[in-house]
């Protein structure tokens, strides 16, 4: 599947301490500033491969809840994790990618767009104009958000 969207950022702070951020999903509602809130489901309690979590999310005044599993979560190095829908990955994929980069780190996300079927295509259309060519500027703020946590912790801790 083809990366839809992609965005990346410097920030002044090591992989491990970048990925402590992206990796806590019940912070994802101060990074997104389309999910307003996260949680883990089904006793899941962090990211590991398998793990689920649901994400509260809004564009204009519709807002929807998604379920989403870990696929990847490699400290320092990777996170990813995919819409389901019952024993199905459906809709999106969201990855962020770490890389050691000048004394701090290089970090990466991508949206891909799995499936969506023609009734959530067709109300996104109507409903959600404009919602498609918005991910790239909210995805930059995301990354601007958790570059301004990581290099203040980093700050606070030096």
């Amino acid at each position: 599947m083809a990366i839809d969207t992609e965005v990346s950022i410097h920030i002044d702070a090591p992989p491990a301490r970048v990925y402590e951020l992206v990796a806590d999903i019940s912070r994802m509602g101060e990074w997104s500033p389309e999910t307003y809130r996260t949680e883990w489901i089904d006793e899941a309690a962090g990211a590991v491969p398998g793990a689920r979590f649901k994400g509260y999310n809004r564009y204009g005044r519709i807002k929807w809840a998604t379920t989403f599993e870990i696929e990847a979560a490699d400290p320092g190095r990777q996170l990813s994790f995919a819409t389901r829908f019952g024993k199905k990955t459906v809709g999106t994929r969201w990855s962020f990618a770490l890389r050691p980069e000048g004394g701090g780190t290089e970090l990466t996300q991508t949206r891909e767009n799995l499936w969506t079927s023609r009734v959530v295509r067709g109300f996104e259309a109507v409903f959600m104009r404009g919602h498609e060519a918005s991910f790239e500027a909210s995805m930059r703020q995301t990354l601007e958000r958790i570059k301004a946590a990581a290099e203040a912790k980093a700050a606070a801790q030096a």
